[in-house]
């Protein structure tokens, strides 16, 4: 086949995977706006693949089912359950990949690299980080803006998996290198695993507290601006709707509107000027809870082969099946990411036989010294 088509046939691929993740997210985005702004994103996607779609039918190639690919798939599942703020950061980097790619096979395709770069930009907006935007000229006016939003359940959970796989696995490794007894290496494991699960729970749930407090002090702020200034708010609202695409007459006329009813104006200025969504500020408990357990499930890992076994075999099977778990979790973070799969598992395994190596060494160092 002809290199060329080869390329549009990947071109088209990408295009309609993106259009069908878009797609997903509006199907499943609460606030309207961002449905709509995903669904415009979806229709630009669609717009890109009837381009790679025209050359190849010209060329006499035959189109390939337009089925979306697994990760996107998984993508609008999490998105289904964790809501868009979950899977947008995972999107981001695919569409600076494909403005790069697009970049580099010129011709026409640096029209729509530039369409790329665009997407992402809306993309930025959408994740509630938009430093050259409108909330940016708003916040040098108000400097007790601050940007707040839930933390991605998904990285809050594989980093909450992964300290306590590699800090447990660390901790048992040196202590077994030291020479103790098998059950003195088990009752280290489980003390660690506590130890650990309930300093990241508590630390957690004093993060998400204290951010939740700050959070509900910029939305009372918000309310009470509102009514006292509500000349100046109005005019922040008509900039973010000027940044949106409305003309300046249409941006002041819609924003004089919203303020009419100051209920619909602070959920609106909470939501376009903050960033936030008032019916999700995080739970401080869930947050804890999911912490702890996550902690609690890393950690366990390398403890299991020492309930069976000790000595040499014990230490190989836990290091075994640490890096075997390791490896699976970032090759799901690759898999979702759409970057490469082997690249971020040999990553996270190298960091963690790196950890475990030093803290073995010294054990066995220990272990002989004090011997």
């Amino acid at each position: 086949m002809d290199p060329r088509t080869d390329l549009w046939l990947q071109n088209l691929v990408d295009e309609r995977d993106g259009a069908a993740l878009y797609e997903g997210l509006a199907r499943y985005e609460r606030d309207p706006e961002k449905a709509r702004s995903f669904r415009e994103l979806g229709e630009a996607e669609r717009r890109h693949a009837g381009i790679w779609e025209r050359k190849l039918e010209k060329a006499g190639v035959s189109l390939p089912p337009d089925r979306p690919s697994s990760r996107v798939r998984a993508l609008v599942w999490l998105a289904r359950r964790l809501g868009s703020a979950a899977v947008v950061p995972m999107v981001l980097e695919t569409e600076a990949g494909d403005a790069d790619k697009y970049e580099e096979q010129g011709g026409e395709a640096v029209a729509i690299a530039q369409e790329e770069r665009a997407h992402r930009q809306v993309l930025v907006g959408l994740k509630g980080s938009d430093p050259d935007g409108a909330r940016a000229l708003i916040a040098q006016r108000e400097r007790w803006h601050r940007g707040g939003g839930r933390a991605g359940s998904i990285r809050a959970a594989i980093f909450g998996m992964n300290d306590g796989l590699l800090s447990n696995l660390s901790l048992i490794l040196g202590v077994a290198g030291a020479g103790v007894a098998p059950q003195t290496v088990v009752v280290t494991g489980f003390a660690g695993l506590l130890a650990g699960a309930f300093s990241m729970a508590a630390g957690e749930y004093t993060s998400v507290a204290s951010q939740r407090d700050l959070l509900a002090r910029q939305i009372a702020m918000e309310k009470r601006e509102i009514s006292e200034a509500p000349e100046e708010e109005a005019a922040e609202l008509a900039l973010i709707f000027k940044q949106k695409g409305l003309s300046t007459e249409q941006a002041s006329r819609t924003a004089a509107e919203i303020l009419k009813n100051p209920d619909s104006a602070l959920d609106t200025l909470v939501r376009e000027e903050l960033g936030l969504d008032p019916e999700d500020l995080g739970s401080p408990m869930g947050a804890a809870v999911s912490s702890f357990l996550m902690f609690s499930v890393g950690a366990l890992v390398p403890v299991i082969p020492f309930l069976l076994a000790s000595g040499s075999p014990a230490v190989l099977a836990s290091t075994l099946l640490a890096f075997f778990v390791l490896a699976t979790v970032g090759g799901v973070v690759g898999f979702l990411s759409g970057t490469s799969v082997w690249r971020s598992s040999l990553r996270m395994v190298g960091l963690a036989a790196l950890a475990a190596g030093v803290t073995y060494a010294v054990g066995r160092l220990f272990g002989a010294a004090v011997g």
